[in-house]
């Protein structure tokens, strides 16, 4: 693989890079860059103004009314919305049901689904995990019964991310218990404002409640809103979860967070410890080892070739890179990254502290939240075995 960029990429990029800076709301990359809390409003808002411009479907082929872009432009494009601050993407929408719904569901379903999460107005919902089912997915009991023409859903998901903003969510349904369990599951889109669905908010470590738990109780969902065959779903959480698991790896916002952690460094004193700067160092080479096993995913896909199991790899790296560089804050800081007044955060404080680095308020509640990095999406111990029964046989 030529890791060099050609002009025309190089150019491209340029492009990006002047649209961002255009169009990127200078409030909200303020909140990006220093890691403040970001609202509802300021993540729609974002998606919404790429949706005008046609680039919130980035990863889209053009049919369905994505620019088209090779694996690299999509890459440049996600390294310069990073690197200037730009919210990630909420990904449910444009970057995991949109390929599913491509792949598998029928020309109505993309005609009704597609416009909606292309412009950013509709904001979805994964239904993937249960109480009792997490890692081992295929365990899932949120049950679906056909009558007539609709299904009838009862159970429960829990740890569905930002689901308290949700308009539409994508489930993981079981619709027969006979065979293995895998071959009983069926993939169903639901109306979140249907009767019978509620939301209940988790409070983590961090005292933010980004996740949810979300009960069905008779829920009726119409059939035209099953993708694909009834129980087929598995095959289908498997082609999303590949496009999931390329997306926690999240090396561009890495390669950001890599340089907040050199200015906290360097405001704190620490810079000049040579221990202290070859962690830095270790780290840094991490993330330039995980942009380029990121690449060789994207060109895999642009070729064709399945790159799920690469994708567990990404996912393991990615995520332990998160805690790092979140940990060498925390402990470039020292006492200054330890104040966390949720009230005040809210208000825009970030701390005033005699030497404290502007943003260091927020690095204790950052550090605690990305503790569920290496568990969500597939715990990494998990994502180990499947790495070894597929790659190393």
């Amino acid at each position: 693989m030529d890791l060099a960029f050609t002009p025309q990429e190089q150019a491209f990029r340029e492009e990006v890079r002047a649209w961002v800076k255009d169009n990127l709301p200078a409030d909200i990359a303020h909140k990006v860059h220093n890691a403040l809390r970001l609202s509802r409003d300021d993540m729609q808002r974002w998606a919404k103004i790429l949706g005008k411009k046609g680039w919130l479907g980035y990863g889209w082929p053009q049919q369905f009314g994505g620019p088209g872009w090779t694996a690299v432009q999509k890459h440049l494009f996600e390294e310069e919305c990073a690197l200037a601050g730009a919210p990630r993407i909420v990904p449910f929408g444009p970057v995991m049901v949109a390929p599913v719904i491509m792949a598998f569901g029928n020309k109505e379903q993309q005609e009704r689904f597609l416009p909606g999460i292309a412009s950013g107005e509709v904001w979805w919902s994964q239904g993937y995990s249960e109480p009792g089912s997490g890692s081992d997915l295929a365990s899932v009991k949120t049950r679906a019964e056909r009558q007539g023409d609709h299904y009838l859903v009862n159970g429960q998901k829990t740890w569905t991310t930002l689901g308290q903003y949700g308009e539409w969510i994508f489930c993981l349904v079981r619709t027969s218990t006979e065979g293995k369990p895998q071959t009983g599951i069926s993939f169903l889109l639901i109306d979140m404002k249907s009767p019978g669905v509620s939301v209940r908010p988790i409070k983590l470590l961090d005292g933010e409640c980004e996740v949810n738990e979300v009960f069905f109780d008779n829920v009726k969902v119409p059939v035209e809103n099953l993708i694909g065959e009834e129980n087929k779903g598995w095959t289908y959480a498997k082609h999303l979860l590949s496009h999931e698991r390329t997306n926690i790896a999240d090396v561009n916002r890495a390669k950001r967070e890599l340089e907040r952690l050199k200015r906290i460094a360097k405001a704190e004193g620490v810079w000049d410890d040579s221990r202290f700067r070859d962690q830095i160092a270790l780290l840094e080479v991490d993330v330039v080892a995980l942009e380029m096993l990121v690449l060789r995913v994207l060109s895999a896909e642009k070729s064709g070739k399945n790159s799920l199991d690469i994708a567990g790899l990404l996912k393991i790296k990615g995520s332990e890179i998160q805690q790092r560089y979140a940990e060498l804050m925390m402990l470039a800081a020292g006492p200054f990254a330890t104040p966390f007044i949720e009230e005040a955060m809210e208000a825009g404080w970030q701390g005033d502290f005699p030497g404290g680095e502007v943003g260091n308020a927020p690095l204790a509640s950052t550090y605690f939240n990305l503790r569920k990095t290496t568990i969500y999406g597939g715990s990494n111990e998990v994502q180990r075995n499947i790495v070894a029964q597929t790659v190393l046989g």
